[in-house]
């Protein structure tokens, strides 16, 4: 008996100092994570544009983790899916963020993945709604982390309110984004009753004044004379450039923002690690309207570069990029733009959506006469009128049935799966099929998904993205700071392994819907 005792003693005392070995080994946590995405930055535009590139992004490639063969894992592949996938490592499957937007059956709306009918806008014009991330059904990093160290900080910053409030979570400190009706940045009540001082403080000095008839001039142009991209003055020869968004200017704005919010909200200088999640937007308002293979995308990629660098001197100044771990991502690619895939003798089209729908609508009447059966929304992600199907005691599978079998017929329609195939497995296993398969949420999701063939798009201008296509799931990842191996890393990951990587470095819980995989051997 006492020798079991020794024993049991000894392989304590050796439990005990294989855990104080293990401790004393693990990386110093940083005293702040810089978690950023540029929305639509598709993996090749590192490799197109890479002699260009000599600040931020070069000092990524040159001193990162850079994994080339990242993907999404999910179907559609879009803004608010590929940010709320960023820090949670969640499918749309757990997250329920399904989509930029969607059909909610419990309102008769429909809603997007982060409006918010109980708060209000904050800091903009007085008594409009604001958003939060309550349709977020998962914790992320930052809320794990706040969780276990609540005096961290957690600032969300970009353009779009969705890619501002999804990567930061639940627990955000604040999540600001830029409203157009006032042309301020704003939060909402969810976060805060007021702006700080330091985010009136950039209101008031109306960046946005500077670019009224403005024109976007190349990069390396040598003088005015160059040939613009687009003009902030509607009506010249030139290409008007819409908004402030859709232009460099735009993400100039965002940097400035987050600069601002890094000195305002002290990041990096708390007991605990902080957080500052920024969201890039300009390069998805430029691209939609030009397509990956115009000069301006290259143009914008370089301004990016170049603005990546300026934080991080920012951030090197005030924190030391010693202390400070980075993770870099994008939400989604795009697809090039039909008219220049044609020209060059490749697959893709322009698909019609009234088309599709007066499809469906004609079967559905035909198979179970008059009626309103299909609800207000696009043709290409049809919700079902269950009411009056139900309140006429039919089976909505059925319905379902038709739907796919109409959009089937449809020139360049790949795939339709019903609501009832997903919730019976009866789908094509491979990676498109599991794809749909994780982007189905039951409550939320439509009642069936249409996809169209590669390179085939419903817009009638520019180009898009949101397909499980390689062009649009294949994206950056990469980790910089002390406790990460710089390298290549030619390993296929799924973009859901950031969250628990990051969650491993910390020294915390993962998310509660993460999927993913701790990419360990960028771990020193």
């Amino acid at each position: 008996m006492k020798r079991v005792a020794r024993i049991c003693l000894s392989l304590f005392v050796l439990a005990s100092f294989s855990i104080f070995l293990s401790a004393a080994d693990a990386p110093k946590p940083p005293k702040l994570v810089v978690a950023v995405v540029i929305d639509q930055f598709r993996y090749d535009y590192l490799l197109r544009f890479r002699d260009d590139y000599n600040s931020g992004l070069r000092r990524l490639l040159d001193q990162g983790a850079v994994f080339t063969d990242a993907h999404y894992i999910h179907a559609v592949t879009v803004t608010a899916v590929g940010h709320s996938t960023f820090l949670s490592g969640a499918t749309p499957s757990v997250s329920g963020i399904i989509a930029n937007e969607w059909f909610d059956r419990a309102t008769g709306k429909q809603v997007t993945s982060v409006s918010d009918p109980q708060t209000k806008l904050v800091g903009g014009i007085a008594g409009q709604p604001g958003s939060s991330p309550r349709r977020l059904l998962t914790s992320s990093v930052a809320d794990e982390l706040k969780m276990r160290f609540p005096d961290s900080h957690v600032i969300g910053v970009s353009i779009k309110d969705r890619s501002a409030i999804l990567p930061s979570g639940h627990m955000a400190d604040a999540a600001y984004w830029y409203d157009n009706d006032s042309n301020h940045w704003v939060t909402s009540t969810y976060f805060r009753k007021d702006l700080p001082d330091w985010a009136k403080a950039v209101n008031d000095q109306k960046y946005y004044q500077r670019t009224i008839g403005a024109q976007w001039l190349p990069f390396d142009a040598k003088d005015d004379k160059a040939t613009p991209f687009c003009t902030m003055t509607n009506g010249a020869d030139v290409r008007f450039c819409g908004s402030v968004e859709a232009t460099p200017w735009g993400n100039e704005m965002i940097e400035q923002f987050a600069e601002a919010a890094l000195a305002g909200e002290k990041l990096g200088q708390h007991a605990a690690t902080d957080v500052l999640a920024v969201s890039f937007s300009s390069n998805d308002y430029v691209g939609h309207a030009v397509g990956p293979d115009d000069p301006a995308v290259r143009d914008i990629s370089i301004r990016t570069d170049r603005l990546l660098g300026k934080l991080f001197d920012a951030i090197d100044k005030s924190v030391g990029m010693q202390n400070t771990l980075v993770v870099l991502t994008a939400d989604h690619g795009v697809a090039p733009v039909p008219e220049v895939n044609e020209a060059r003798k490749m697959p893709g089209g322009r698909l019609s959506e009234p088309d599709l729908a007066r499809a469906i609508d004609d079967a559905l009447v035909k198979r179970f006469g008059p009626g309103k059966w299909r609800l207000p929304g696009v043709a290409y992600a049809p919700y079902l009128n269950l009411e009056l199907i139900r309140s006429k005691k039919l089976d909505p599978a059925d319905f379902e049935r038709v739907v796919a079998e109409a959009a089937l017929q449809q020139p360049h329609i790949a795939r339709a799966y019903t609501r009832s195939d997903l919730a019976a497995g009866r789908i094509q296993r491979d990676n498109i099929g599991a794809a749909i398969d994780v982007s189905f949420y039951a409550s939320r999701s439509q009642d069936v998904f249409i996809l169209p063939e590669p390179y085939y798009l419903f817009d009638a201008a520019g180009t898009s993205h949101g397909t499980p296509y390689d062009y649009d799931n294949h994206v950056p990842v990469i980790f910089m700071g002390e406790a990460i191996k710089q390298g290549s890393y030619a390993v296929p990951i799924a973009v859901n392994d950031i969250a628990p990587t990051l969650s491993q470095l910390l020294g915390i819980e993962r998310p509660s819907g993460s999927f993913g995989r701790v990419l360990a051997q960028i771990i020193k």
